[in-house]
């Protein structure tokens, strides 16, 4: 009597959410070391282990794949503290930007999707929907919850506080006339919440 031999079990599919994971982060490298340029789907398939059936699958371009690498690379380090005091947690999210814009490696990547997205509409839509889009939805949030606790005055347009201070960096970051630095984002901040007319 002989033993029969068991059948291989094949190594089997990976579940999807771990495919998208993997491909995020050969994205986020590939734009981190190389920049925008890198990110082709030819590139990231063979770097994640994935088809580019895949890819296609999941990002209408290369772009907007890095978009939303860039956002997922990026998100843990610039959350929001939410101690109550307004001045204190914008201070410390606007320094945290401001590292990570200038000592991250960040800085020339997400210039280069703002510069690639005002000819991508793909990517432009990817960059606002995972990145840009959340990033001033949880300002605009904070904000709020500031103005609810009389930190604000009633009537302030939110949304152009969001402009002031953070369009404020990218402005510096895009046209580096004036150095970027920690300090010039407390000065923001200062600027923003205390204003310019004497008091």
């Amino acid at each position: 009597m002989t033993s029969e031999t068991p059948p291989r079990r094949g190594r089997g599919r990976r579940p999807a959410a771990e495919v998208r994971a993997g491909v995020l982060r050969a994205a986020a490298d590939l734009l981190l070391d190389e920049g925008i340029k890198a990110v082709t789907f030819d590139r990231v398939a063979a770097a994640a282990g994935s088809s580019k059936v895949t890819l296609y699958k999941w990002w209408p371009s290369a772009g907007a794949l890095a978009a939303e690498a860039y956002f997922t690379h990026s998100e843990h380090q610039l959350e929001f503290p939410d101690t109550g005091d307004l001045r204190a947690d914008l201070t410390a999210q606007m320094r945290a930007f401001v590292r990570l814009l200038t000592q991250g490696g960040a800085g020339p990547v997400i210039a280069g999707l703002i510069g690639v997205a005002q000819t991508d509409p793909e990517l432009s839509a990817a960059f606002s929907r995972h990145y840009s889009g959340p990033r001033r939805a949880l300002a605009l949030a904070t904000f709020e919850k500031a103005r609810d606790r009389g930190e604000l005055r009633p009537g302030l347009d939110l949304g152009m506080l969001v402009d002031q201070l953070w369009g404020a960096c990218y402005h510096r970051l895009l046209i580096p006339d004036e150095p970027l630095t920690e300090q010039f984002a407390i000065a923001l901040v200062d600027n923003a919440l205390d204003g310019a007319r004497p008091r």
